[in-house]
């Protein structure tokens, strides 16, 4: 088996004139991977370049892959995904894995672009204050679930209502409010998260259901972890779709679209 002239065409748009080592090391496995992922997977439906490598990124950083992410992060810049959005992919993930995670791929963040000429910090994307920030989280979570999420913030048992105040307040206000990425790019992304990190299947089933509500459809989402299952595998993968046809068919059930 060789590469195929598809598999090199898009490896050598991500990565121009770069030879990876592999190939002297592992040729036969680095033939099997590219042709998949560069060639059968990438070719198999119409997703756009930059929203799969933005995808990609999520899911690099949600299963802990930080050395193909660093790789990654390259082909991403190649593919268009600006630096912008390339920290507001690294910050989103901050409230869905926790900085413990998500602190190694913001220093291989800085690292990259600054040897990409970049220079840091960039502009600031922040919208709202302390003053605002729960009132905004607010908005935006009604946006995106629905009406059950006005006075999400003061519910629940007194001695942990504190946690539902600041998913509105931090998680929503503090993140999604954030320009860099649309609202819809945002929920793609905790998708690609919750997805990659596994063990969040209530958490996937919802935002699963949340995406389609804003307009990332089914197909749209299928076509998000069929692009990212090369770098994910079949387990986790096939979880997402699992949450995925559950939220699609509970929603059908109640007559949503």
């Amino acid at each position: 088996m060789s590469m195929t002239d598809k598999a090199k065409e898009y490896h050598d748009r991500m990565f121009p004139d770069y030879q990876s080592t592999f190939l002297a090391t592992d040729p036969e496995f680095i033939e099997l991977f590219d042709n998949f992922t560069f060639d059968e997977v990438v070719n198999s439906d119409d997703l756009e370049d930059k929203t799969r490598m933005q995808a990609i990124l999520a899911v690099l950083i949600g299963c802990q892959g930080i050395d193909e992410y660093r790789a990654m992060l390259g082909a991403a810049l190649n593919f268009d995904v600006t630096p912008v959005e390339v920290k507001e992919i690294v910050y989103q993930a901050v409230p869905y894995l926790g900085i413990g995670r998500v602190f190694p791929f913001l220093k291989v963040t800085n690292e990259v672009l600054q040897e990409q000429g970049v220079s840091l910090p960039l502009t600031n994307q922040g919208t709202t204050i302390r003053e605002n920030r729960l009132e905004k989280g607010e908005a935006v979570q009604i946006e995106i679930f629905g009406e059950s999420m006005r006075g999400f913030a003061h519910s629940g048992p007194k001695e942990s209502r504190h946690i539902n105040y600041w998913l509105t307040d931090n998680c929503f206000g503090d993140f999604y409010t954030r320009t860099g990425l649309g609202i819809q790019q945002r929920e793609m992304l905790t998708f690609c998260y919750l997805a990659a990190q596994g063990g969040c299947e209530p958490q996937l089933t919802a935002h699963a259901a949340a995406n389609m509500k804003i307009g990332n459809d089914k197909r749209f989402l299928i076509k998000i972890i069929s692009q990212c299952l090369p770098f994910i595998g079949y387990p986790r993968s096939l979880n997402a779709l699992r949450c995925l046809n559950e939220a699609a068919e509970s929603m059908n059930n109640r007559g949503e679209k």
